[in-house]
């Protein structure tokens, strides 16, 4: 299991990813907006989303995961 966690302190602006879905290294899994700037979130390894952790529009801080792989 490897966790994908936010890179910066801010609010899930969108999920670009679905439970059953295969993702590669470096595919973008959400997108933070932070001071009015969206910074995507990227798959450090590939794998399957298992569980997503946040929701549109909520607000989370640098470490907080964001989408579990299998």
């Amino acid at each position: 299991m490897t966790d994908i966690e936010a890179h910066i302190t801010g609010t899930v602006w969108k999920i670009e990813c679905a439970v059953g879905d295969t993702v590669e290294e470096g595919d973008t899994v959400a997108i933070l907006e932070s001071m009015k700037m969206e910074m995507p979130v990227e798959a450090e390894d590939a794998g399957t989303v298992t569980e997503i952790v946040c929701e549109e529009g909520q607000a989370v801080n640098e470490g907080d995961t964001l989408v579990v792989l299998d």
